[in-house]
């Protein structure tokens, strides 16, 4: 890893946490990111050249601290916030599960909960976000100023909340971890191709809500595709992309896959209806189950997407049941199928790419290099470009 990779990662891991004890201390959320961002800032410019402190939590909370009583200063109301800052040496401890439920209050707009959320407490960019939401950074940039003023208007409490208040907010907060847990696994940017960082942040607020809420499946459900994806990324990365079908599985970490398994099970009694992320992790169970390519039950993962599809409808799970339906009813069959979502996925390169493969495989060369290039041309991840100008024959 880079020393600017190092720096980054540092920042970003401190400041969800920063924020959070900032919120609970000064119940102004807009004030505390202000804050939040200040310390981030000087910490940019001045850890380059003086090094990463021993401490870098202290470090931020100090600088935050003493621009917050800068800013208190000023306010007619100080001295009372003043005095809840004044004695303070150390900063919170890390409360980003109560930052992420406050983000996610039902009286926020669920795309502006969301949007909001991984902006805050996950540091993702508003492009990130946007690459996310298949939506203009413009538009997910006005969800999350609205999102900040409502939370600051209505006085939104910074909690975890009841037990009789999780379940209107879980669908939300499960969202968040998943949306930050897919841009850690596969980035929309261009300057890195995966981020281990976001996986284990996404993995570890799984499990702290998992150990809250043991006996929700769905917690457990997306614990479960988490750690299932993650046991085969050694093999997926080497270092550039590398398709399902042409891993190593001797590099999979079997161990893990099956404590993920196990878990996936454990909760399955618990299963009242399908639900979306443990139909995902059954799906992805198939897939890292299978001693080889050949032996991957499609059938099976087939009607798990149609299960997923009746829960949860979406243009994206229909294009990956195509996959499943070229090797179940051949890839004619799953071209038609995908030719479907053309309009609502145009400008979403896996649509593209996937086309190019079936394509392929009907003997339509021109087509699926056409295809290939457009999937080339709206693609910033570097793996994937990476593995697209190699089917092209083209230098990156």
């Amino acid at each position: 890893m880079s020393t600017q990779d190092e720096l980054a990662r540092v920042v970003r891991d401190h400041a969800g946490r920063l924020a959070g004890g900032l919120v609970s201390l000064l119940g102004d959320f807009s004030a505390a990111e202000d804050l939040v961002q200040d310390a981030v800032e000087a910490a940019l410019r001045r850890w380059p050249v003086e090094g990463i402190p021993e401490r870098p939590d202290a470090w931020l909370f100090t600088v935050a601290k003493r621009r917050g009583l800068d800013v208190l200063r000023r306010q007619q109301n100080y001295r009372a916030k003043l005095a809840l800052l004044e004695p303070l040496e150390q900063p919170p401890a890390d409360d980003r599960l109560r930052l992420i439920f406050t983000c996610c209050h039902p009286a926020l707009a669920r795309e502006a909960q969301v949007a909001l959320t991984l902006r805050v407490v996950c540091g993702l960019t508003t492009a990130q976000i946007a690459a996310a939401f298949l939506a203009s950074e413009s538009a997910v940039a006005q969800r999350i100023t609205r999102a900040k003023r409502k939370i600051t208007d209505a006085g939104i409490p910074y909690r975890i909340p009841r037990d009789d208040e999780l379940s209107e907010r879980l669908t939300e907060v499960l969202t968040v971890i998943y949306l930050l847990f897919n841009e850690g696994y596969l980035s929309s940017t261009a300057d890195r191709a995966h981020s281990r960082d976001l996986v284990d942040d996404a993995e570890w607020l799984t499990a702290l809500l998992h150990g809250l809420l043991p006996n929700e499946p769905e917690v457990a459900g997306l614990l479960a595709l988490i750690r299932l994806h993650r046991a085969r990324t050694a093999a997926r990365f080497t270092p550039n992309l590398v398709l399902l079908q042409d891993q190593d599985r001797t590099l999979w970490d079997h161990a893990a896959i099956a404590d993920a398994t196990a878990l996936l099970t454990r909760t399955a009694h618990r299963f009242r209806a399908p639900a979306p992320y443990q139909l995902q992790a059954a799906i992805a169970a198939c897939h890292s189950e299978a001693p080889t390519w050949d032996d991957t039950d499609w059938p099976q993962i087939l009607v798990l997407y149609d299960m997923l599809l009746a829960v949860q409808p979406s243009s994206v799970t229909c294009l990956h049941r195509a996959v499943a339906l070229s090797y179940v009813r051949g890839s004619a069959t799953a071209l038609e199928e995908l030719d479907r979502l053309s309009e609502e996925l145009h400008a979403y390169p896996l649509f593209h790419a996937t086309r190019a493969q079936f394509l392929r495989d009907l003997g339509r060369h021109a087509e699926a290099r056409a295809a290939d290039e457009r999937a080339a041309d709206l693609t910033t991840n570097p793996a994937q470009l990476h593995l697209l100008h190699e089917r092209l024959g083209q230098k990156i």
